[in-house]
């Protein structure tokens, strides 16, 4: 396998644009909060099991996890009408398309999107894909639409894009867009790969979600889905204390409990992964900043802090090559 170029946090996440962004984060989080009354109970997303045990407590909500699959999730959390509300309005997304993704793209592009299309160009070799439409849910910024466009093995390259001000980019940028959310779609079998980077953790219902691409797929297409890892080095080293746990996250799966689920909606999962390439510096920085602490925990101290620079890359590309990252990705087929 090709190393990687270790991607930090700060080239995408620059620390004082975030700083800036968290009067919208707090904003959004009273949003959802001060309507209570308009959250539910649920069973676990990934395998419908109604037995699960307390996870803890953050900013107000509480996240359980599934005695069945360890899926790990908010319960109770916002309903379906609420959520959709939510993203209409939301100000950290217009933050986001306002001032981040702008001041971050070029660094974005080069060492996310142009080795996500890669990867996707690869896949496609792979499992003989090519021509007919390409779908992403979730389009944000546009910028994977257009690194797939650069491909040139899609004969239309259409991005799903429910936030009005983000939609609203993807069609100046000259993207195809719908904005909606994609079970609002109506039609079968019409595109050939669909692709949703980062979405289903913020779902009120994953499987809704996934049995809609299902329907919309082509005979033979696939589907791509990425999302954080429960049991991914970040998150089970952090915990609560890791950055994905937030008011907009609502599901935390892992490879087995993903895998069951897309199989459950009628896709032959063909690929696991987990290409991930922040935890060493997400958690370096959480040492840094005082949220975890390694002392107890020699080896990690040495590898993460210590030793960061003769070990910290070395030590991600064991966690990506080993299905131990905290960012996942399955690839399922439609039968």
């Amino acid at each position: 396998m090709e190393k990687m170029t270790l991607i930090t946090e700060q080239s995408i996440r620059p620390a004082d644009l975030m700083s800036q962004k968290r009067a919208c984060v707090i904003a959004d989080r009273n949003y959802l909060l001060e309507r209570r009354d308009q959250w539910v109970e649920v069973s676990c997303p990934a395998c419908q099991e109604t037995s699960f045990e307390a996870y803890g407590d953050k900013d107000d909500i509480a996240y359980v996890s599934c005695n069945a699959c360890g899926t790990i999730y908010t319960n109770p959390r916002p309903n379906l009408t609420l959520l959709h509300e939510f993203y209409s309005q939301s100000e950290n997304y217009a933050f986001w398309n306002e001032h981040i993704f702008p001041a971050t793209e070029t660094a974005r592009r080069e060492r996310i999107f142009k080795p996500r299309a890669e990867r996707l160009d690869q896949l496609c070799n792979k499992f003989e894909i090519q021509g007919g439409t390409f779908l992403e849910i979730g389009a944000a910024f546009g910028t994977f639409c257009q690194e797939v466009d650069r491909l040139q093995r899609f004969k239309q390259v259409v991005g799903v894009e429910p936030t009005p001000g983000l939609a609203a980019t993807c069609r100046q940028r000259g993207i195809e867009t719908r904005e909606c959310f994609v079970e609002q779609i109506e039609g079968q079998g019409f595109a050939r790969t669909i692709a949703a980077f980062e979405v289903i953790e913020h779902l009120f219902a994953p499987q809704d979600f996934i049995t809609t691409c299902e329907r919309l797929l082509e005979p033979g297409g696939l589907l791509i889905l990425s999302c954080p890892n429960a049991q991914g080095f970040d998150v089970a080293t952090l915990g609560l204390q890791s950055g994905t746990f937030d008011h907009e996250h609502l599901n935390y799966f892992n490879p087995s409990s993903l895998s069951n689920l897309v199989e459950a909606c009628g896709l032959e999962v063909l690929e696991v992964q987990t290409p991930g390439q922040l935890d060493v510096d997400l958690v370096r920085n959480a040492v840094h900043q005082g949220r975890c602490d390694l002392s107890h925990q020699p080896f990690l101290q040495s590898v993460i802090v210590d030793r960061f620079e003769e070990l910290g890359k070395s030590f991600q590309e064991y966690l990506s090559d080993h299905c131990m990252s905290s960012h996942l990705w399955i690839v399922a087929r439609k039968r």
